[in-house]
């Protein structure tokens, strides 16, 4: 990739952002997205003025930036809340390093890497961007204490500035937690794998244990039911056609019988069709047949929330090792009522691991299977060495513009429309796991995502490419390690 590629690139993402800066500031002007981007505010107020000029509103305006930096940190948690707050923190930690790390860099790292060798210099526009990295530096040269210098730098001033941010984010936590009002989750134990015995309700087990082993602070306890949209429905289709084949059964009444004197065309009185709807509506005073059927009741989980009278308690409740088997009465915290995943409590507790084995291989065929996009965006790169393999690519790239658009803007256009792909399944693999929150997916599919990019984005990235380059001097297996050493950070001007 030549350096003219970087500043077409360049200039495209910065087009593109100033593109998407300009229509958000026309669209938050407009009438009809009012409740989009100022939903909280007039809830909170309910009043909106709007712009007084008409002209204004088709006119993008950084107005909305100036005022954006204007807020406090305080009004940002008052007004958004304490999650805001943190992403916003994660945003600022990130502008600190990048700036570190581009200053350093810039002034210290890349003159050194440019001046590494004595060869003739051509114009920075049509060099390429193999001169900056480290790979233009001799073997054996000195100055190679530059580049320790620049990261024990830069990872320095990471380890500080995380220090202080988690250290901000733990107070601002601390205090949001005290202020926030009593939560029951807190007070609760979510219990799994729960030994029935014949003749014997989950229920009754679960009482049964914890006055036993927990008199002192056990408070009362909820079973968990199989109560699915699948069970529902066809619990209420079952109670439909017990009410149509009553209704078969059942005299018609009087009142349904059509008046003489109406014609046809005009049809009943409003009446006739009273007993009808009557027999459909649940009366309280009637038992329904969905709950007087032993058949139709839902079915019991092996799960049940169990309720402490302390906090302390429910967290002692939940890291004691209940039983002398661990795979018997296993104990969480419980998530809280909105976080709950209920189709995983489900899942009988024996069966997890055989879960999270099988979902650990798909994620590592997963990984295999995105190497080909992968190495398509690779191949992009080298467009020398594609063309040498496809020589109609001849004729497409023969123009400049087209050069530097191919190798310096679409390879990571296509990487990026292949990796939306991964976010979503990664949370079916997380959902397929097991977790009984969603919080829990969700954390779980962060850390897939975070592997999943560390491996295939950046090793697999940089080796194949340094592969594709290399194709042609690769003899033996001993001389591969030699060529990925040099080609390797060459490689690294693609990031």
């Amino acid at each position: 990739m030549k350096f003219s590629a970087l500043l077409t690139s360049a200039g495209i993402n910065i087009g593109l952002c100033s593109l998407f800066l300009s229509l958000y500031s026309l669209l938050r002007k407009q009438p009809g997205f009012v409740y989009v981007y100022f939903g909280r505010r007039i809830s909170e107020e309910n009043d909106m003025n709007e712009g007084s000029c008409i002209l204004d509103r088709f006119v993008p305006s950084p107005s909305w930036i100036v005022r954006a930096w204007e807020y406090k940190q305080d009004d940002i948690l008052s007004i958004a809340g304490l999650d805001a707050v943190v992403f916003l923190r994660i945003l600022v930690f990130s502008i600190r390093v990048f700036s570190i790390a581009a200053v350093v860099c810039v002034f210290g790292v890349l003159p050194l890497n440019y001046f590494g060798q004595e060869i003739h210099r051509a114009s920075i526009h049509s060099e390429s961007l193999d001169v900056f990295t480290i790979a233009n530096i001799p073997e054996g040269s000195h100055w190679l204490w530059v580049h320790c210098l620049a990261l024990y730098i830069i990872s320095f001033s990471a380890c500080i500035l995380l220090y202080f941010e988690y250290k901000n984010i733990a107070s601002m936590r601390l205090s949001h937690i005290i202020q926030s009002p009593t939560n029951y989750s807190h007070f609760a134990v979510l219990v799994r794998a729960i030994p029935q015995e014949d003749g014997e309700s989950i229920s009754d087990a679960v009482q049964k244990f914890f006055m036993n082993y927990h008199a002192s602070s056990y408070l009362s306890h909820q079973v968990v039911y199989r109560t699915g949209k699948v069970q529902r429905l066809m619990s209420n289709a079952e109670w439909v056609y017990k009410n149509l084949v009553r209704l078969k059964s059942t005299a018609i009444s009087k009142t349904c019988v059509p008046i003489t004197y109406r014609c046809g065309l005009c049809g009943g009185t409003s009446d006739s069709f009273q007993l009808y709807r009557n027999e459909f509506e649940p009366d309280e005073k009637k038992p329904c047949p969905i709950m007087s059927d032993s058949r139709t009741k839902p079915k019991e989980c092996l799960a049940a929330f169990v309720f402490f009278k302390t906090r302390y308690a429910a967290v002692i409740g939940s890291q004691l090792l209940q039983s002398s088997n661990p795979m018997l009465w296993v104990t969480d915290l419980a998530p809280e009522p909105h976080d709950v995943y209920w189709s995983n409590l489900w899942i009988p507790y024996r069966q997890l691991w055989l879960r999270q084995i099988t979902v650990l291989l798909a994620s590592i065929v997963f990984m295999f299977l995105f190497l080909i996009p992968v190495t398509f965006v690779q191949g992009l790169t080298q467009l020398d060495k594609l063309q040498q393999m496809f020589p109609f690519l001849k004729a497409i790239l023969a123009k400049t513009v087209m050069t530097q658009l191919v190798t310096g803007y679409l390879p990571s256009v296509i990487l990026q429309l292949f990796f939306y792909m991964v976010p979503p399944a990664m949370m079916l693999f997380s959902a397929m796991e097991g977790w009984i929150s969603r919080s829990g997916r969700k954390k779980s599919a962060c850390f897939k995502v975070l592997s999943f990019t560390i491996w295939n984005i950046f090793f697999v990235n940089v080796l194949s490419g340094s592969v594709i380059s290399q194709l042609d001097a690769i003899t033996t297996p001993k001389s591969i390690p030699i060529l990925l050493a040099k080609a390797v950070p060459r490689q690294v001007s693609a990031f």
